[in-house]
């Protein structure tokens, strides 16, 4: 930035890539208890789509590159927003056997107030679902 004026202006996120230990278990997790998409793209590679993004996965061991400079299983912290109400979420996540770590609690989202809650996927990684304040 030179002046207060950026040159780049990022619009939003398209994927993220999870690094994990077994592929199949993540697909099944996060297609149950979040609700994604499981797509197979290019030379037999895995994704989870969702809203306009995806989470593209890569086994540990068998990266794609390139790719992080240090890839770990249970090393992601991501935040999802929810497109139904967080008692929903809940809901849903104790019928699958999920445990939710913390929450419901109020945290900043990147546009404002958010309630979320925490829980862990099969490599640990901590993911934290959130909806925005209704009244916004």
């Amino acid at each position: 930035m030179t002046g207060g004026v950026a040159f780049v202006k990022i619009d939003r996120i398209d994927h993220i890539v999870l690094t994990v230990r077994d592929i199949a278990v993540t697909c099944e997790f996060y297609a149950s208890a979040l609700g994604m998409e499981v797509i197979a793209f290019g030379a037999g590679r895995m994704a989870l789509r969702f809203g306009r993004q995806k989470i593209n996965l890569h086994q540990a061991g068998r990266e794609f590159e390139p790719k992080a400079k240090r890839p770990t299983p249970g090393s992601a912290d991501i935040c999802l927003i929810a497109a139904v109400p967080l008692a929903q979420v809940i809901a849903h996540l104790n019928t699958c056997g999920i445990p939710i770590i913390e929450g419901p609690t109020p945290r900043t989202g990147a546009t404002g107030p958010i309630q979320s809650i925490y829980f862990r996927d099969p490599d640990f990684n901590l993911v934290e679902v959130s909806t925005y304040d209704e009244a916004r």
